[in-house]
Formats: C-alpha cells, sequence, structure tokens
C-alpha cells in the first residue's frame, strides 16, 4: 500500500513514517525541503499545501493519505486544500489529525480550524477517520531546559488533561490506513490518567531525583511573552488561550475513550511514568 504522510518530519508525522514502516507500506512524505533526512526507503515528495500545483498533482498515485496541517494562521486552508488533494489524486483511505474535544472549544483557533477541515474530510469520498488526540506527553521536550532547572512550566493548571503518547497515536493513524477496518470512526486518543500541572511536575520530580516545582500560571502574559521567542505571536497567543481554557475547563477522557483506544490499538494507552523514565535520559 503506498501511502503519503504530510508533516512527516515532525513530532507526530515521523513516528507515523515508522509505523507504517513496520507494516510494510510504501511511504512518502510531503516536504518543502528536499534535502529533508527521511528513514532509509521512505520516499521525498516536494510540496507546500500551500501550493496549488502541489495540491493538483503530488496526491496520485497514492491508496493512502496522513493529514496534518500545522498550527498557524493557514491551518484551516491547508487542511481543506489537503482534502482537495486527496480527492483529485483518488486517495482511498485518509486519516485526519484533529484535536481532542474540538467541538467544545472553537473559539480556539487551532481547535475551530480543525472542524472545517473535518467537515471536508466527511465529504471527501475516501474511507476517512479522524483522530483527535490530547495534549501529548512529548510536548514537555519543549519545556526540557526550564525542567533541568527545577520549574515545570507549561500552564497545564488544577483541573487536568488525559495526555497522550505521541507513539499511541502514530500506532492508531497506521492502523486505520493499513488495515482499512475504521472508516467513517472518529477517536479520542488519550492517556490513562488525569494529570494536572502540579502532578506533572512530581512526576518528573521523582524520575530525575531533583525537585521539580510546577511553575503556576499566574501569569499568563509572562507566558505568552515567553512562548513569543519560540513560536510565531499568533501561535504563542492561541496556545494562551488553549491553556487558558484547560485550566478552567480540563481537557478530560472519559472510560469510553480508553475502550475504544485499547481495542483500537491492541493495548492499553501508554502511561506519563513510562515515558518520563524513558525521556529522562534526555535530560
Amino acid at each position: 500500500m503506498k501511502i503519503l504522510v504530510t508533516g512527516g518530519t515532525g513530532t507526530v508525522g515521523s513516528q507515523v513514517v515508522s509505523e507504517l514502516l513496520k507494516r510494510n507500506a510504501q511511504v512518502s512524505v510531503l516536504t518543502r525541503r528536499p534535502d529533508a533526512k527521511l528513514p532509509p526507503g521512505v520516499q521525498a515528495v516536494r510540496g507546500d499545501l500551500g501550493d496549488v500545483q502541489t495540491i493538483r498533482t503530488a496526491f496520485k498515485g497514492f491508496d493512502g493519505l496522513f493529514l496534518l496541517s500545522l498550527v498557524g494562521p493557514g491551518e484551516a486552508n491547508e487542511g481543506i486544500l489537503g482534502v482537495d488533494g486527496a480527492r483529485l489524486g483518488g486517495i482511498k483511505r485518509l486519516v485526519y489529525l484533529s484535536v481532542h474535544k474540538a467541538d467544545e472549544a472553537p473559539h480556539l483557533p487551532h481547535f475551530g480550524c480543525k472542524l472545517g477541515v473535518e467537515a471536508a474530510v466527511k465529504a471527501s469520498g475516501a474511507q476517512w477517520t479522524i483522530l483527535r488526540p490530547n495534549n501529548f506527553y512529548q510536548n514537555d521536550f519543549w519545556f526540557r531546559d526550564v525542567i533541568k532547572q527545577g520549574i515545570y512550566s507549561q500552564p497545564l493548571g488544577d483541573v487536568g488533561c488525559s495526555r497522550v503518547d505521541v507513539r499511541d497515536i502514530a500506532e492508531a493513524a497506521a492502523i486505520a490506513l493499513v488495515e482499512g477496518h475504521h472508516s467513517g470512526q472518529t477517536y479520542n486518543l488519550v492517556g490513562p490518567d488525569i494529570l494536572t500541572g502540579a502532578r506533572t511536575a512530581q512526576i518528573w520530580s521523582a524520575a530525575l531525583g531533583n525537585p521539580v516545582i510546577y511553575a503556576g500560571h499566574s501569569n499568563m502574559d509572562e507566558w505568552e511573552r515567553q512562548a513569543a521567542q519560540m513560536f510565531p505571536p499568533l501561535v504563542a497567543f492561541d496556545f494562551r488561550l488553549m491553556y487558558e481554557f484547560i485550566q478552567k475547563s480540563g481537557l478530560k477522557a472519559t472510560p469510553a475513550d480508553f475502550d475504544r483506544q485499547t481495542q483500537l490499538l491492541g493495548h492499553p494507552p501508554r502511561k506519563f511514568e513510562d515515558f518520563v523514565k524513558e525521556a529522562k535520559v534526555a535530560f
């Protein structure tokens, strides 16, 4: 089976590529960079979801598409154009990466824009599957330097999130694309525990053998200012709004979410503690 992966050099997409290779798929990655480092056997398809010629030609000859568009002002447009590329290319299976509870917070830019792409996916004519992941465990690598200094600064708040391992997301995508038994399904992808900012800091503290204190979320103006040093200002503002929503309402899974995900993957969701034990080597 020939599968095209968008975002294939990023945190999620690179793991999707790995999982597809394990299942003997022929994998290509849509990339703006012809010199992108890819695993052996993976082909680079030069293109951009914002480029008309890419949409017209790059999707032809593939059986499946993993669609991920980067957070930013053009995310909705690029996502829908990706669906158009799949339609024009005759792609039969389409897996789209959305976000957990997108419909409960449509005022958040990178939540609300995904609702339009989801609608386009459902109308694409392909065998579609939508994945809605929670906050990634791997996001903690963004905060590695401050965690090493004894501070956990991701402002997750006190209500809690059912955070998820990117490897579970990648497995779910690969299964849906290769096996084809999940057409017309939307899956919430989550972890087994509800993690607050303070609990996350405790887990890092235990793993590293040094105190790690949750920095809290009392000054989101300052958090946004610091985030704007890593991300474009609009993205930093978008994330600020998301974290304020999470602080107020949480982002929690249901038992039914766990059961469906376990059935899909063939194993329970990975635990955050296990991720931290592995990841601490990089710290």
